[in-house]
């Protein structure tokens, strides 16, 4: 179940339960509306343990949720003497709230095969709303634009071959694994092999898993994304207490 289906899921379930709440004559307005909201936003939260998408989206169903409710509450008790421009307003915030459902759904599933194919000439592969690059944005991004080139020098000057197989299969769960050989072609020993996965834009890794050496030079592993979307497989290899091998790769999830 993605995150369009779970809002739009759930304001539909405001909409029912507000409905039934008008059956019961003792149930005061303000409190109909805070069960109508307040129910579908509980199970949304019961739903998210262990399928945690993040704060935004967490807190994007409760506003969506809460402000349906509060606008049928406002609808019920007013729509007599109801002015045009709370009428236009109510409007506004509806159509905000597909807008924002439309923008996430880009962000997490990416733009619908016909649409990407019409408008922006894909070949029929997923297209997202854009790659935020390797260096995360705010306000250390010159030391962070210098550490990665720093890096990229290191690693022309080591000359290690790095291969990753894996990254690119299709599911939430991956078998990744990292062939690592010196200039002279030697499998690569001794080596400490972690992929942290990051949103686009983002400083903190929100899962990493260990790669075990499988063979020599070789180093596997499971990899298990949290959610779809696009996310940054950052590949680190320490050798000796010391980083010397980085690199970051972008991989989708529809």
């Amino acid at each position: 179940m993605n995150t369009l289906t779970t809002l739009f899921g759930g304001l539909a379930g405001v909409l029912v339960l507000y409905a039934l709440g008008g059956r019961i004559r003792r149930l005061p307005p303000l409190l109909r509306a805070a069960l109508a909201g307040g129910v579908p936003l509980l199970v949304y939260f019961v739903y998210s343990i262990g399928r945690w998408s993040g704060l935004d989206v967490a807190a994007m169903h409760l506003s969506v949720f809460m402000v349906a409710a509060l606008m049928l509450f406002a609808l019920s008790q007013f729509r007599r003497d109801l002015h045009w421009a709370p009428k236009l307003l109510t409007g506004f915030f509806i159509g905000l709230v597909f807008l924002n459902a439309s923008l996430l759904y880009i962000a997490t599933q990416g733009l619908p095969e016909p649409i990407s194919s019409w408008w922006l000439k894909s070949d029929g592969g997923k297209v997202y709303s854009g790659f935020s690059g390797v260096v995360p944005h705010g306000e250390n991004a010159a030391k962070g634009v210098s550490s990665a080139l720093s890096e990229a020098h290191q690693q022309s000057v080591l000359g290690w071959k790095v291969e990753i197989t894996g990254l690119d299969a299709a599911g939430l769960t991956r078998l990744v694994r990292v062939r690592v050989s010196d200039r002279t072609g030697l499998p690569v020993e001794r080596a400490d092999a972690r992929i942290n996965l990051l949103r686009p834009g983002t400083t903190e890794a929100s899962h990493s898993v260990e790669l075990q050496r499988v063979d020599a030079g070789v180093y596997g592993g499971v990899l298990e994304l949290p959610a779809p979307g696009r996310w940054l497989a950052e590949l680190r290899l320490v050798r000796n207490g010391e980083l010397t091998f980085r690199s970051v790769q972008e991989i989708a999830q529809p």
